[in-house]
């Protein structure tokens, strides 16, 4: 990787793009167990005045909503918010609130009348219903209340739609990263996702116990070395995740003012950054969904050496699409190392304990 996709935004986080908020909104049982308690919670993601946006669903068994209306050549290009949200199929309910608070609030596609708007907002889901008890899931009050509490600053880990996310055998839970592309014709573009890492696949390499998401910058980069080969063992040894369905969602934005045909591209790299964090991905268990937002607050200058026959968003889009992959990598590593354990369900910080100092081997 360059140096031009090594420089954090100021809060390596989702919202060191311009115009975009965060919001989570969950209930956990101190109690929670496999089958018992409340464990689940949605994500919001807010775009102030609306965003260009795209999605490229590569898993075998997504659960979406308003993804049809994403596709480039479909008549809107613009989302309210997008919900990310637990629950499976009936988290999806929970959109129904994100809408109502935008409605309040006067964000939506004008029809008509003044106060007459339809906001949009596409939405993925998770599975995760064996954590905690099956009945307890997302509603439209959980998309609501989270829609309202979205903010520049949110909290990350086992929060929001990640509170019952597992990653293979390990906790999972919400990440976020963030670049700014130093350099070319992206110069000054910011790059950042946010991801819901729930995935059936390993997180960790089998040989080495190091997350997989740490390979394009080197663990030293994480603060993180090469754990013991004693813990690596009590890893494996732990039992599999045993469920059905899973997935892997998530969000990829930036402020450089790129069309929605160009959106669907960055929302295919960013499916590259998932591929390098967790393996296998894209199974027939997993329905794994990304977003990708242009909240256009950067201008983006045509190059006069690109042919005609190319589109003029080209350079930019070659240094995002890139910076895309990179992010989302970093952002479901820091999903992992932010999640704390739920239901009984470990942590990679605490069976990688010497991965982060000790007598690493």
């Amino acid at each position: 990787m360059t140096a031009a996709f090594q420089t954090p935004g100021p809060r390596d986080s989702l919202t060191d793009v311009a115009g975009l908020l965060v919001g989570h909104h969950h209930e956990l049982d101190d109690d929670a167990a496999m089958g018992s308690g409340s464990a689940t919670g949605c994500t919001v993601v807010r775009a102030l005045g609306g965003a260009t946006a795209a999605v490229d669903v590569r898993g075998g068994g997504p659960g979406t909503r308003e993804t049809d209306l994403l596709d480039p050549s479909h008549s809107v290009q613009h989302v309210n918010a997008i919900l990310l949200t637990a629950g499976s199929a009936y988290g999806l309910a929970a959109a129904d609130g994100v809408m109502r608070w935008l409605e309040e609030h006067g964000q939506g596609i004008p029809m008509g009348s003044p106060d007459h708007v339809v906001p949009i907002v596409p939405a993925a889901v998770i599975f995760d219903l064996p954590v905690g008890d099956w009945a307890s899931r997302p509603t439209a009050e959980f998309g609501y209340l989270a829609a309202a509490a979205a903010a520049t600053d949110f909290a990350t880990g086992s929060v929001g739609a990640g509170v019952g996310a597992r990653a293979g055998v390990l906790k999972g839970g919400v990440g976020t990263a963030s670049t700014v592309i130093a350099g070319g014709p992206a110069d000054g573009v910011t790059v950042a996702a946010l991801m819901v890492a729930n995935p059936v696949g390993a997180v960790f390499d089998p040989r080495t116990g190091l997350l997989w998401g740490v390979g394009t910058l080197g663990p030293a980069a994480f603060g993180m070395r090469k754990p013991d080969v004693n813990q690596l063992w009590s890893a494996l040894a732990l039992e599999p995740k045993g469920t059905a369905l899973n997935t892997t969602i998530g969000v990829v934005a930036t402020d450089a003012a790129l069309s929605s045909a160009s959106c669907k591209r960055i929302a295919v790299a960013g499916h590259d950054g998932l591929a390098r964090a967790v393996r296998p991905a894209h199974s027939p268990l997993d329905g794994d969904t990304i977003f990708a937002v242009s909240t256009g607050t950067r201008p983006v200058t045509a190059e006069s050496s690109v042919p005609a026959a190319f589109s003029a968003e080209l350079p930019v889009l070659a240094a995002v699409t890139e910076a895309a992959a990179i992010v989302v990598e970093r952002a479901i590593v820091a999903a992992l190392l932010d999640a704390t354990s739920v239901a009984g369900i470990p942590t990679y910080r605490q069976i990688f304990t010497s991965a982060f100092g000790g007598s690493g081997a």
